[in-house]
């Protein structure tokens, strides 16, 4: 049997990274229906391995406030630079792609825009209440930027009630300043306490491979839990470009089960860990698991 190797690292990529493939006519309609309404995605825009998945169960994780984000984090396929105006439209145009899709759970991210005065977070409301509107009955789950952890901001988002509010710290706090752009490690845990402690379901997520130890990894998750993140996921990094930060470890599955089993004796309500697990993916169980 030929060993496959990764496009853009060249090492060996292990078995347990292969996609397989998924119901072709599904994942035609979810694209025809981003596409009718001009919508973005991160499955797209993030070059997210799942996307086949996803879309072949009609579902998408839309992307809000355009497709250039105003940071370049060395781990993103995200375009950076400098974005258009935010599109006012948007929201109805959401809301009514999650019908068409008949979402039971939405999730919705979006690219940062530290070039607005309040980095999008009206423009997050109004999304959620477009949402809720065309949706009553969807859930709603929304991956944020850190919003600098300020607290006016934060306030904003909160009031329009999602029912996961999200935001990833990404990586562990040694490697933060070398693969994230301008987010700082104890920003992002500001921004988590903030939404734990103020009415917030928390969520954030870990990407592993990147050099980090097992140590930190644990002592990221520790951390997290410190600031009331109640669900979290940890998935494996995969290099987009060689121009992204070069894939040091293709950890193991029985690693990210060890993963999950810490986790979970840390007092996590739900967790997600396995090589391609991604914020986003199967994001409705952790909804599930709250509620039981």
């Amino acid at each position: 049997m030929p060993k496959v190797y990764d496009k853009v690292t060249g090492k060996i990529k292990p078995d347990w990274l292969k996609i397989k493939l998924h119901n072709c006519q599904q994942y035609a309609d979810v694209a025809k229906i981003v596409e009718k309404h001009a919508l973005h995605t991160i499955c797209s825009s993030g070059m997210c391995p799942n996307k086949a998945e996803c879309w072949s169960r009609k579902t998408a994780t839309f992307m809000v406030m355009g497709d250039v984000c105003t940071r370049g984090c060395r781990f993103c396929a995200t375009k950076t630079g400098k974005p258009l105006p935010l599109d006012c439209s948007e929201p109805e145009r959401v809301a009514r792609s999650i019908s068409l899709m008949g979402l039971r759970h939405a999730v919705i991210t979006s690219v940062t825009r530290d070039d607005l005065p309040d980095q999008g977070a009206a423009h997050w409301a109004a999304v959620v209440e477009a949402v809720r509107k065309a949706n009553p009955r969807t859930t709603v789950e929304l991956l944020i930027a850190d919003m600098d952890a300020r607290p006016e901001l934060l306030d904003v988002i909160l009031a329009s009630k999602p029912d996961i509010l999200g935001h990833n710290i990404e990586t562990v706090e040694r490697l933060t300043p070398q693969v994230r752009s301008r987010a700082r490690y104890r920003t992002s845990l500001e921004t988590i306490s903030y939404i734990a402690s103020h009415g917030g379901v928390a969520k954030s997520g870990i990407m592993v491979g990147l050099g980090e130890s097992r140590e930190e990894v644990l002592q990221t998750l520790r951390d997290l839990r410190a600031a009331g993140c109640r669900i979290v996921t940890l998935g494996q990094y995969l290099q987009p470009t060689l121009d992204h930060w070069p894939v040091a470890e293709y950890v193991t599955p029985e690693q990210f089960d060890r993963y999950r089993e810490l986790a979970l004796e840390m007092g996590f309500s739900y967790v997600a860990s396995a090589p391609l697990v991604r914020s986003s993916y199967l994001a409705e169980q952790a909804l599930d698991s709250l509620n039981e």
